[in-house]
C-alpha cells in the first residue's frame, strides 16, 4: 500500500516508521518544514524514542518513507491515510479543533475514492462521524462510507516505547459503518505485528468495537479509569497522613487479592493523556462528577505536597526550595502539564524562592519554560516532582543544606536520608 500519516510529531512519525518497517510505501505530511527535512535526511527530530532512529534511518535508506509539507498531494498518492495532528483542549476541557481542521480539510482535497482515512487523535466521542465525516464530504465531493471507508482508531501507546506498545495492546477500531470497520481492521492487520497475551479475553491483534463512538469512548474511558483511579489513591494517601498510617503498604495489601487495582498516589499527573482526556470526557458528559471529583483531586495534589513540605519546615517565606524535576515523569524529557509548574506556583505564593533541576535538561531550556534554573544557590528545603531513575541515588550529600526533602513520588531511598526530614504523600 502507499500510505500517508498526517504529523509527524512522537506518535505520528513512529507509527509512519512502523508502517515502512511491514513493506508499505510511507509519505509522511507535516506543516514543520524542518521536521520534515530531518526526516528526509533520516534523522530523528526528538530524542527519546526508543529505536526510531536506527528504524528511520533504514525505512527512509530503503525508499519506504519520505516527509512532505503538502498533505493534499500526498493523500492523493495514497490508498489509506491516517491522521495524528494534535487536539488542544483548555483547562475547562473545551476542544480546540483547529489543527484538525486544517489538516482535515487539506486531506480532503486530495481524496479519491475508496481511500481509508483512520483518525487515531484522542476524540470527544461522535467527532468522526459528526465533524470529520462532513468536513471530508465537503471538500472531496465523495460520501463517506460509500464512497471512502472512515475509521477511529485511538493510539494506545506511551512516548519512549511506542514500538513496543503497538505489539502489546490490540488495536481497536471503530467505523462510521460495517464496511468501514473490515477496512480498517485489514488496514491495521497488514501493518501490525502483536504480542500473543494469555491474559485478554480474546487473541491480541486488531479489535472491532463495532462503531466508531465505541472506540472514541474506549480511549477517553481507559484514560479517565486511571485519572479516577489516581485519584482515589490520592484522597487515601491524603487520609492516610492525617491518621498516621502508611498507605503504600495498606495499597500492596488490597492489591493483593484480584478485584484491587488501586493506583499509587503523587504528586502531580502530568502529560498530554492522564489531566486532559478525563476533561474531554466531561465535555461529553458534564454530569459525570465521579470524573470531576478525581480530576480536581488530582489538580490540587502540587498544593498539597507545598502544605507538606511549610508543615515540615515552617514558614516558606524567603526560603530557597528546590524542585527535582521538570518533567512530567520520570526520563522522558516532556513538561506536557508537568506537576512542575503548579508546584513553583504554590511555592510562590507562599513566598518561597524555588529553583528547578532536572537531569534531562539545560538551564537554558529550563529558562525557556519560565522556570529558574539551579545554578549552585543555596536551598535548605526541597521537593521530587518527577520520577527520574538519577533520583533513586540522591542523598543528603548531594543537597547538603537540605534539612525537609517532600518526596512526592516515593523515589529516593529512605535508609539514604537518615537524618534530614523526608516526607512522603501518604505516611
Amino acid at each position: 500500500m502507499n500510505i500517508c500519516v498526517v504529523a509527524l510529531g512522537k506518535i505520528g512519525l513512529p507509527l509512519a516508521v512502523q508502517f515502512a518497517a511491514k513493506g508499505h510505501r510511507v509519505i509522511g505530511a507535516d506543516v514543520n518544514e524542518k521536521v520534515v527535512e530531518l526526516v528526509n535526511a533520516g534523522t530523528e527530530p526528538f530524542p527519546g524514542e526508543h529505536d526510531l532512529d536506527v528504524k528511520l534511518k533504514r525505512a527512509v535508506g530503503e525508499g519506504l518513507l519520505s516527509a512532505t509539507t503538502d498533505t493534499t498531494a500526498a493523500v492523493a498518492q495514497s490508498d489509506a491515510v491516517v491522521v495524528v495532528v494534535p487536539l488542544f483542549v483548555d483547562a475547562e476541557g473545551v476542544p480546540d479543533f483547529g489543527w484538525m481542521d486544517s489538516a482535515t480539510e487539506a486531506i480532503a482535497k486530495g481524496l479519491r475514492p475508496g481511500t481509508l482515512v483512520s483518525y487515531e487523535t484522542t476524540l470527544p466521542v461522535g467527532t468522526t462521524r459528526t465533524r470529520w465525516a462532513p468536513m471530508l464530504e465537503a471538500g472531496s465531493g465523495l460520501t463517506a462510507g460509500a464512497d471512502f471507508p472512515l475509521v477511529f482508531s485511538p493510539e494506545r501507546v506511551l512516548t519512549g516505547r511506542v514500538f513496543a506498545d503497538l505489539r502489546r495492546y490490540p488495536k481497536l477500531v471503530g467505523g462510521i459503518d460495517e464496511a468501514s470497520a473490515l477496512h480498517g481492521v485489514e488496514f491495521y492487520e497488514s501493518v501490525l505485528d502483536f504480542d500473543a497475551r494469555e491474559d485478554l479475553p480474546r487473541p491480541n491483534g486488531v479489535w472491532d468495537l463495532g462503531t466508531a463512538e465505541a472506540s472514541e469512548l474506549a480511549k477517553l474511558a481507559e484514560t479517565t479509569y486511571r485519572d479516577v483511579n489516581i485519584g482515589l489513591a490520592n484522597q487515601f494517601a491524603r487520609f492516610a497522613d492525617q491518621s498516621g498510617i502508611d498507605v503504600k503498604k495498606v495499597i500492596e495489601a488490597c492489591n493483593s487479592q484480584p478485584y484491587s487495582h488501586i493506583h499509587q498516589p503523587g504528586i502531580a499527573v502530568g502529560g498530554h493523556c492522564i489531566p486532559i482526556y478525563p476533561r474531554m470526557y466531561l465535555w461529553n458528559d458534564p454530569s459525570a462528577t465521579v470524573v470531576r471529583s478525581a480530576r480536581e483531586a488530582n489538580a490540587a495534589m502540587p498544593e498539597y505536597a507545598v502544605d507538606l513540605l511549610a508543615a515540615a519546615y515552617g514558614d516558606l517565606t524567603g526560603v530557597n526550595v528546590l524542585v527535582l524535576g521538570a518533567a512530567y515523569r520520570g526520563g522522558v524529557k516532556e513538561t506536557a502539564f508537568s506537576g512542575v509548574f503548579p508546584t513553583v506556583e504554590a511555592l510562590t505564593a507562599r513566598g518561597a524562592v524555588a529553583y528547578v533541576s532536572d537531569p534531562m535538561y539545560t538551564a537554558a531550556e529550563l529558562t525557556a519554560h519560565g522556570l529558574t534554573p539551579h545554578d549552585g544557590e543555596k536551598v535548605t528545603a526541597a521537593i521530587l516532582q518527577a520520577d527520574h531513575a538519577e533520583y533513586r541515588e540522591l542523598t543528603p550529600a548531594d543537597l547538603p543544606d537540605v534539612t525537609v526533602l517532600v518526596d512526592g513520588r516515593r523515589t529516593t531511598d529512605p535508609e539514604a536520608w537518615q537524618g534530614v526530614r523526608r516526607v512522603v504523600i501518604g505516611g
